[in-house]
């Protein structure tokens, strides 16, 4: 018999564990603005200024708390810290087939 932690019991919610995965994803998008603009040598200031923002502006957006990002956001600091955005999709893990578009 195997034994449950806390946290299998959590997930095993279905609205407790999307709301986990929305925020585990919201934090990806976070650290990886964080990292590159560190990669890029700019304080949050510095990348502020290059896209017409301020600095509380780019701490949100480093906060995995942020769920405002758009495409045009990202280029922006792509841009700005010297890179290419690049957008993937990936297949879910339960393995059940994704819905036709008409």
């Amino acid at each position: 018999m195997s034994q449950k932690t806390y946290a299998d019991k959590l997930l095993s919610d279905k609205s407790f564990r999307e709301d986990f995965e929305q925020e585990y994803k919201n934090l990806g998008i976070s650290e990886k603005i964080a990292g590159l603009r560190h990669k890029a040598h700019l304080t949050q200031e510095e990348l502020a200024e290059r896209i017409h923002t301020t600095k509380s502006a780019i701490s949100r957006y480093e906060s995995n708390n942020y769920q405002g990002y758009s495409l045009s956001l990202l280029q922006k600091i792509a841009v700005a810290c010297g890179a290419d955005l690049e957008v993937g999709f990936a297949f879910k893990k339960n393995g059940r087939k994704a819905p036709a578009f008409n």
